[in-house]
């Protein structure tokens, strides 16, 4: 049919498929009347992951006007439709044409851990490919003033991790492939639904390196935090790095709302080398300056996440070049407790990395807001399904 439909190919955005054609005046609904099984044979658009524009331009490669992904996106995004049989305002005729041109885009929760410690909760998702991530359900701790109002959820964004941190057992899966924004903002959508409370805080620390998918990080960001959808503040979403330098001077360029936080852990470069092998790509001189760049555009304070090894990183020195950074560089420091990961059977320094003791961990924070610097010890909330910082390896708990 040439004189209806236009033989120019689907076109490519930004990596989406659009099926899109060209209908002529005399039959503007020829976008209905096309046999089904010609959507067979493409493949069909995944609407999770789509920005209101994009859907908006999705509607109308389907022949319809732009308000239909309006529609789409309130449905996606605010409604945590699962189906489009759920999407009661759209009619049914366009229902069943979006179910040959295309599909939701959804997770599968095929396990759930619950901590009998806490109510730290760990979903193992199911992607379209069969390939799996963790993402963890973090409660506030009692004693918070807003515990009953706050409630966080760790988010994956790849599928394994290049990186290979000693102290991480998701360094040790490797690493497979970039989530999609859809994917990094279903794992909210989903957890929502399996949760009774309302999810008030992201923290982009669960599996794989956010800052080397930074593109569909952002995207996911953008669609979590507009009033259309989840509505969760910037403030309250954390983007953590293990270094990448390059990445921080963008955020700071692009202005970004989100809290930065830096996986630190040393400040001696030749120990934060043993730890993790980025630092030779972003020593950490590298990344003082960029974090130096980052406070001074963003005006906001990074925070650094330090895992404390007992008689590796947790002596006075170390307390000594915390304090020296903190007098140039404003910034919060987060210490956290080392969680064994023998189930991955590590070897090299991974196999003789020990926790410091609380009451010394105790003493390096109280050391460290003697000098004025914002401070807090992380719990170790999740550590019997392996869902505490650094865990996190599609393992089963126990």
């Amino acid at each position: 049919m040439p004189d209806l439909l236009s033989s120019r190919p689907g076109t490519i955005r930004g990596g989406t498929f659009f099926f899109s054609w060209v209908v002529s005046r005399r039959q503007p609904c020829l976008a209905r009347s096309l046999s089904f099984p010609y959507f067979d044979r493409v493949k069909r658009q995944v609407l999770k992951g789509l920005s209101f524009e994009e859907l908006r331009s999705f509607a109308e490669s389907l022949g319809e006007k732009r308000f239909r992904g309006d529609q789409l996106y309130g449905w996606l995004y605010a409604k945590g439709a699962q189906s489009f049989d759920e999407m009661t305002d759209i009619s049914k005729e366009f229902r069943a044409l979006l179910s040959q041109a295309a599909e939701v885009g959804n997770l599968q929760a095929v396990a759930t851990s619950r901590s009998f410690y806490d109510a730290t909760t760990k979903y193992l998702f199911r992607l379209g490919d069969g390939l799996a991530v963790e993402s963890v359900l973090i409660p506030p701790d009692d004693k918070s003033p807003d515990a009953r109002r706050r409630l966080t959820l760790c988010v994956s964004t790849q599928v394994g991790c290049p990186l290979d941190c000693k102290f991480c057992a998701t360094g040790t899966m490797g690493f497979t492939r970039n989530l999609t924004a859809g994917e990094i903002v279903d794992q909210v959508l989903q957890a929502q639904r399996l949760t009774q409370r309302r999810i008030t805080n992201l923290v982009y620390m669960g599996m794989g390196e956010p800052m080397l998918n930074y593109d569909s990080v952002m995207k996911s960001i953008e669609i979590l935090t507009d009033d259309r959808t989840l509505n969760i503040g910037a403030r309250h979403i954390t983007v953590s790095t293990a270094g990448c330098a390059d990445k921080i001077r963008r955020m700071a360029d692009e202005n970004r709302k989100v809290k930065l936080a830096l996986s630190l852990h040393s400040l001696n470069n030749e120990k934060r080398l043993q730890l993790m092998p980025i630092t030779r790509k972003f020593p950490v001189n590298e990344l003082l300056d960029a974090l130096l760049y980052y406070h001074r555009k963003a005006r906001r304070r990074p925070t650094f996440e330090y895992i404390l090894f007992d008689g590796f990183n947790d002596t006075d020195d170390d307390i000594k070049r915390l304090i020296g950074v903190s007098r140039r560089l404003p910034c919060k420091v987060n210490l956290i407790p080392f969680h064994s990961i023998d189930f991955t059977h590590p070897a090299g320094i991974a196999s003789v990395l020990r926790p410091t003791p609380g009451p010394r961990i105790e003493a390096f924070a109280d050391a460290l807001r003697k000098a004025n610097i914002t401070v807090m010890i992380r719990s170790s909330s999740g550590q019997d399904i392996r869902a505490a910082c650094g865990q996190l390896a599609l393992s089963s708990p126990g």
